[in-house]
């Protein structure tokens, strides 16, 4: 299971990591987020060291749709709600602006990307009245926006909000092409940040300042990330003899709907998302491969693989510093599932802030310090609540499966010998055992049949069935159990 750009594209390798070097800034996280912010500050004179514990863009960013636009669904319209029409337009402006700095860089450069202007669409099947507040939302924070019922959808709908010239890509390709120019350490861990120094598990490195770009920060302590997001897990397949639709669509009405993109020949098929750790019955990729037969019926699936995105309380972005008065150390997170104008926003804003040695007015809505009240209860309770039920699970709750009850082929948490073990059997019948902890803040782990992993509901780590670490927040792999 790859990624059509993965699949398309091979990345560059890093170099080996010198322990005591210097710089003026250390990137933690070499994804987009990490590359392209090194990138605009090394051309602005600044000496950039990034760090990397996996490969370059073996993260997220391998994972993407891939849409560069500013419309993050049904967004405008909650924003001047909850608020106000000067942060709106704040986050309006920034994602605009990141937009057309991805034009620029990638015509001035002459980046091979398959970069495209299109226009994005909303959509809802059953909703047409907020479609219409959201088009009159963006037209009040002056975004050209549109109301219309035509569109080049397999189905009809009952709304959708256009916006024109809006963009996509293939982004390992602009990221292949940034790298070049950078000075990257691949497998090199970071295992702590101590003032200015990043301590990592080959040495340590300085710098006048640093910047978390690790999807999920990995400090648990300042800044709390953990209680203030959830992540989301979707998927996505790559149709042949699909369609040629004239842009991007998401659906707005759920997070389980659909979304649409082409890249060339293909179609991008995606969606049926859920909270990461809540997958126990499978069937994301099922749900797509029904829709698709549906929708195209003589479509060929060539590619299928799954995103996972960090999901803030109040749905902005958290990019600026760490926590309170700590100027030197910088984190971009929480850019629910549009990170790739995210990205390029907190690139932006992190070289202003280094470079200028104060940050663009733009920056005040993505403050990691706000609260917005209103905007942010109702998912920090759920937060609150999984977490707590997921702990108090791993504590006291007794599985009433045994081992001879998992079929080969299947995993799932069973009683063995009198402790809690996550088993997976393969279909020859070898067994794999593993923790249920997890060894971020120990909650109890789910099995996933889609992705034959182990993931945490309560902050999105997962592992494959032998234990090793998939995503982030956790810093190691699962306990064996023998």
């Amino acid at each position: 299971m790859e990624s059509i750009w993965r699949a398309t594209c091979d990345m560059p390798k890093g170099k080996d990591f010198i322990s005591g070097e210097k710089a003026d800034v250390v990137i933690v996280g070499a994804g987009l987020c990490g590359v392209l912010t090194g990138y605009l500050l090394q051309q602005q004179g600044a000496s950039v060291v990034i760090l990397e514990q996996d490969t370059i863009a073996s993260g997220v960013t391998q994972n993407t749709t891939a849409k560069v636009t500013a419309q993050h669904n049904l967004i405008y319209d909650k924003l001047i709600t909850q608020v106000g029409v000067e942060k709106a337009q704040q986050y309006a402006t920034a994602n605009r602006e990141a937009i057309n700095a991805y034009d620029q860089l990638i015509r001035e450069k002459q980046i091979d990307c398959d970069w495209q202007r299109l226009p994005a669409y909303v959509y809802s099947l059953d909703n047409k009245v907020r479609i219409e507040a959201e088009v009159k939302a963006a037209e009040k924070l002056g975004i050209p926006a549109e109301f219309t019922t035509e569109t080049t959808l397999p189905f009809m709908v009952k709304g959708a909000v256009r916006f024109p010239d809006q963009g996509q890509f293939h982004p390992l390709k602009f990221l292949r092409h940034l790298c070049g120019e950078l000075t990257i350490f691949d497998h090199t861990m970071v295992r702590d940040i101590e003032g200015n120094t990043v301590i990592t598990d080959k040495g340590n490195i300085q710098a006048d300042h640093i910047i978390v770009a690790t999807h999920f920060p990995f400090l648990n302590a300042p800044g709390y990330y953990f209680a203030r997001m959830y992540q989301q897990r979707s998927a996505v397949i790559a149709l042949e003899q699909a369609a040629q639709l004239d842009g991007m669509y998401i659906d707005g009405d759920s997070d389980s709907g659909f979304s649409f993109r082409n890249y060339g020949d293909y179609l991008l098929f995606g969606g049926a998302g859920y909270r990461t750790g809540e997958n126990s019955l499978g069937g994301s990729y099922e749900k797509l491969r029904r829709a698709a037969k549906e929708y195209y019926p003589q479509s060929i699936e060539r590619y299928h693989w799954s995103a996972q995105d960090c999901m803030s309380l109040d749905g902005i972005p958290y990019i600026g510093e760490y926590a309170l008065n700590m100027p030197h150390l910088l984190v971009a997170t929480g850019f629910n599932k549009w990170g790739m104008t995210s990205s390029m926003v907190a690139a932006q804003l992190f070289t202003d802030h280094v470079i200028k040695g104060k940050s663009s007015e733009l920056a005040e809505v993505f403050s990691p310090q706000r609260f917005h009240l209103s905007a942010s209860m109702k998912n920090l309770w759920q937060n609150t609540m999984e977490t707590a039920k997921q702990w108090i699970a791993e504590k006291v709750e007794i599985p009433d499966t045994n081992l001879a009850h998992i079929p080969n082929g299947h995993g799932g948490i069973v009683e063995y010998e009198g402790k809690k073990i996550g088993v997976y059997k393969e279909e020859n019948g070898e067994v794999h055992m593993v923790t249920t902890k997890c060894p971020h803040l120990g909650c109890q782990l789910e099995w996933n049949p889609d992705e034959l992993s182990w993931d945490c509901p309560c902050h999105g780590s997962r592992f494959d069935y032998r234990g090793k670490l998939l995503d982030n927040p956790a810093m190691r792999g699962l306990e064996i159990e023998e």
